[in-house]
């Protein structure tokens, strides 16, 4: 299991994403979930990934191997003209690793299933972001759905509906994704440390902050306490019930 989220800004966009992998509660380990591409003063990319690990690393280094190749087929995604064509390529390719080990029928949301969040901005465009279904089709976010999650939402949701602000600054809204975060962590075994950061400000087409924060991390762990703490005293200044 995993938990990922991309969200949309007025400053533009952030992700963060768990590292967890686990094939049973005796076989956990870290792997890596969020990949970027860049082309400094034209385009940067990023995607986060959840569901079976060997689909989404396939897709990540086909992503990858074209995007250096010069071949006679469709644009790579450092070609593509806009992130909706970027969107189709990741979701063609997706579908294409899922379809290649379905020997005998898999349905897209069987063994081989995967979706993946991508964002990113080209240059005379705005920052866009989508979810990426197995099926290789996709939905963009807007002004009415902000933000998307993949993996393990249940838990990080409530959060998000309640405290977000499209107007708000990135140190914020990572404060925000945070205590999302750690509401899934401590929901879900199959949902842990360390997370991954990085930002895409609005216009400077390269990677902004990018950084992985630690079990151990003070601030996580201030974030966490804190976040608990809070609840227990707004619980306590709600309105008594009465029979």
């Amino acid at each position: 299991m995993t938990y990922c989220v991309g969200m949309l800004l007025e400053a533009g966009l952030v992700f963060m994403s768990d590292t967890r992998t686990n094939a049973g509660v005796d076989n956990i380990s870290t792997a890596k979930k969020m990949f970027t591409w860049e082309v400094p003063g034209d385009r940067v990319i990023t995607c986060m990934t959840a569901g079976n690990l060997a689909t989404t690393q396939s897709v990540v280094s086909l992503l990858d191997e074209r995007s250096k190749a010069r071949e006679d087929r469709n644009p790579s995604i450092l070609e593509a003209p806009s992130m909706f064509q970027i969107a189709r390529e990741v979701g063609a390719t997706l579908k294409e690793v899922i379809q290649s080990n379905a020997d005998t029928g898999e349905t897209a949301d069987a063994a081989f299933g995967a979706t993946i969040i991508l964002g990113g901005q080209i240059a005379g465009s705005p920052p866009r972001l989508f979810l990426i279904y197995p099926e290789g089709n996709f939905i963009e976010a807007s002004a009415d759905n902000p933000f998307f999650q993949i993996g393990e939402t249940k838990y990080g949701k409530p959060i998000l509906v309640r405290a977000y602000d499209a107007e708000m600054k990135f140190e914020d809204a990572i404060k925000l994704l945070l205590v999302s975060m750690d509401s899934t962590i401590k929901s879900n075994l199959s949902v842990g440390l360390p997370l991954d950061v990085i930002t895409h400000q609005t216009d400077a087409l390269t990677v902004g902050a990018q950084l992985r924060i630690e079990a151990d991390d003070g601030y996580y762990q201030a974030i966490s306490n804190g976040w608990g703490e809070a609840l227990k005293v707004a619980f306590d200044q709600l309105p008594e019930f009465k029979f």
